[in-house]
């Protein structure tokens, strides 16, 4: 089995170097990241926005890890975003925590999560290569 994935992008669709259009695993062990918001190690929420996004991009790549798996390998990311939240400002600091590696994506916003002072919750989806 090859780990490649990908990636769809239409012609006729807007095409952006931030995510994909779609994606195309090749079966296998997958990973569902269960979404996770900007909390550290000892379950403390962190304060702002950007400083949550932040973390909760890096708790995605720490389950990753530890499956055996990494961001070149997830085929999709589900962002959700508390109303009245700076997606501008989100982007950015996830993106630095992420970098360069296109997948598809939603973002959503939403009236709260699960966490009242949660501001971000980031789930995904991976393949597990062999």
């Amino acid at each position: 089995m090859t780990t490649a994935t990908t990636h769809v992008d239409p012609a006729q669709l807007y095409s952006n170097p931030a995510f994909t259009q779609g994606v195309i695993a090749p079966a296998g062990p997958t990973l569902y990241v269960g979404g996770q918001n900007g909390t550290e190690a000892t379950g403390t929420l962190l304060d702002g926005f950007e400083a949550q996004t932040a973390q909760a991009m890096r708790n995605v790549l720490s389950v990753l890890a530890a499956a055996g798996t990494g961001p070149e390998h997830v085929v999709k990311l589900t962002i959700y975003l508390v109303a009245g939240v700076d997606i501008r400002a989100g982007f950015t600091a996830s993106q630095a925590v992420w970098g360069g590696h296109r997948t598809a994506i939603t973002v959503l916003t939403v009236a709260g999560l699960a966490r009242p002072d949660a501001l971000v919750e980031i789930d995904a989806v991976a393949i597990i290569p062999e």
